[in-house]
């Protein structure tokens, strides 16, 4: 009876060593391979953002098309902050007089206002029509924050075993201060 345990118990070693840690592992590097493909892929997008001032719809879709190519499936999130110094009176409904100093305010804009940009409702515009491009100014900050909402197969597989499996398995941000207005 031990010894048929034994057998039972060293098969199931053997099944797991010669096929799920494989499967695993493989599974990990994919993961991997998408963190990397993504992070390359957010830096280069925000950055062209960055030294051209604006984003176009074509560039979107670019950026859209070789997120895809990953084989996940991703939540974008845009991030737009505008600097805008507001001056400071000693009566402002009277036009009072300026006290010489300033507030500085940050003026936020998000995803759904600048995809609201990019892609009118309306599609009056051509795609490349400089009136679709959501213009920044320089010194504005734009960040993009990236997760996939799909599970992986290293996220089934983890699950499978019981392991604790991370919410998402590719989460990017990069961000920075534009640079240049280029239009």
């Amino acid at each position: 009876m031990i010894n048929a345990v034994s057998k039972l118990l060293a098969v199931m070693l053997a099944v797991l060593l010669l096929y799920v840690y494989p499967t695993a592992e493989t599974a990990d590097r994919q993961d991997d391979i998408a963190r990397m493909t993504t992070y390359q892929t957010v830096t280069r997008f925000v950055d062209s953002v960055r030294t051209k001032g604006y984003i176009s719809p074509g560039m979107y879709a670019e950026f859209e098309e070789q997120l895809a190519r990953t084989g996940n499936v991703y939540e974008i999130t845009m991030e737009h902050l505008h600097k805008k110094y507001v001056p400071h009176y000693t009566d402002p409904m009277d036009q009072g007089t300026f006290t010489g100093t300033y507030e500085t305010v940050e003026d936020a804009y998000y995803s759904a206002q600048i995809l609201e940009k990019l892609f009118p409702v309306s599609d009056t515009y051509a795609a490349d029509d400089p009136l679709r491009r959501y213009k920044l100014t320089m010194g504005d900050f734009f960040t993009i924050t990236l997760k996939n909402t799909n599970r992986t197969p290293a996220m089934i597989i983890r699950e499978w075993l019981n392991v604790t499996a991370p919410a998402a398995a590719v989460f990017t941000t990069y961000g920075g201060m534009v640079l240049n207005e280029d239009y």
